[in-house]
């Protein structure tokens, strides 16, 4: 069973009564959890003695199996959920994997692993055949359709567009994903429901203030895919090209301030004064001026100079900032 189709069976209260939940994605397993959690006890004021959470390795699996045998009070059925089950041996684990060959139906048993396991782990030889889920991370077209679902699900409307720009912003944390879509919302006023691109926006100060500041880290080190990864994230966002070549400059030119220093033999600390900045962030520049030819600052500044004139005339951004960003980690 794979995992989409696990939550499409809990949301109806037909949870199997032993599941293997595996991944690292914590988000994805706890949201499971709670799906199956409200299926079962939608109707129950108090589900406390209806459900059980154990720390496998710290309680053992007999405790565990005990629990699952235990018949269901006030309700058609107990929900027992037990953390960290990977962290058990076959031996430790002997009990559940008897169990789970003849489990209790009146109990559903969530088996949570917070890691990928493979065929060859003893919890998963002993699973009924379907009753193993793969939690995996969501990448693509998955994380933009599970966002608008989750958004739906927490009363919003988020559009496509909107989604994709998150995820370019925020990546695959799911649990900032969900707290950006809040964010976005009240963007738009008090009682917005509806999330769109302009929302997104508005709220991306501080997605881009640090991006900004990678996109130096990167230039410094010469890191040429992250810092175009980077540039594409910012223009992605709706940053205006000539606001991130202006910035580019400004990292150029005190490269060249501090290639002149050093042409000057002005000592480090009084070429770290004149730049202004944090000092390990002069330090990184006064090592790549260091290590420059004498002539390869001015060059650089006469090319952000160069740049700047063919997109006043073309207005073809992207290509332009991209290879001018490509020249700055190559020089």
């Amino acid at each position: 069973m794979d995992y989409a189709s696990f939550l499409k069976a809990a949301d109806r209260g037909e949870a199997p009564p032993v599941t293997l939940l595996h991944g690292a994605e914590a988000f994805l397993i706890d949201d499971a959890v709670s799906r199956v959690t409200h299926a079962l006890f939608a109707d129950v004021s108090d589900p406390t003695l209806l459900k059980e959470t154990f720390d496998a390795k710290e309680a053992g699996a007999e405790s565990v199996v005990q629990a699952a045998l235990m018949l269901p009070w006030g309700s058609a059925r107990r929900l027992v959920v037990a953390r960290g089950v990977e962290d058990l041996t076959a031996k430790q684990g002997e009990a559940l994997a008897v169990y789970v060959r003849a489990p209790n139906p009146s109990t559903v048993l969530l088996l949570l692993a917070g890691q990928a396991l493979t065929a060859a782990h003893w919890l998963m030889q002993a699973m009924p055949s379907g009753s193993s889920v793969a939690v995996a991370p969501l990448v693509g077209r998955q994380l933009i359709g599970w966002l608008r679902a989750r958004a739906r699900t927490d009363g919003f409307e988020l559009d496509e567009a909107a989604a994709e720009l998150l995820a370019d912003l925020s990546g695959n944390d799911l649990t900032r994903l969900r707290g950006d879509i809040e964010k976005a919302a009240l963007a738009g006023g008090p009682d917005n429901r509806r999330v769109s691109v302009a929302e997104v926006r508005a709220v991306v100060g501080e997605h881009r203030l640090h991006h900004i500041f990678e996109l130096t880290q990167a230039l410094a080190a010469r890191d040429t895919g992250t810092a175009l990864r980077l540039l594409e994230l910012l223009l992605n966002a709706g940053e205006d090209a000539f606001g991130v070549l202006g910035m580019l400059a400004r990292e150029v030119r005190a490269l060249w301030q501090a290639a002149e220093g050093l042409r000057l033999g002005r000592s480090e600390e009084d070429i770290a004064r004149a730049l202004r900045r944090p000092p390990h962030a002069a330090a990184a520049l006064i090592d790549r001026a260091r290590v420059m030819p004498p002539s390869e600052p001015a060059r650089l500044l006469t090319r952000c100079w160069d740049v700047e004139r063919r997109l006043k005339l073309s207005g073809s951004t992207r290509p332009e900032v991209s290879l001018l960003v490509a020249d700055l980690c190559a020089g």
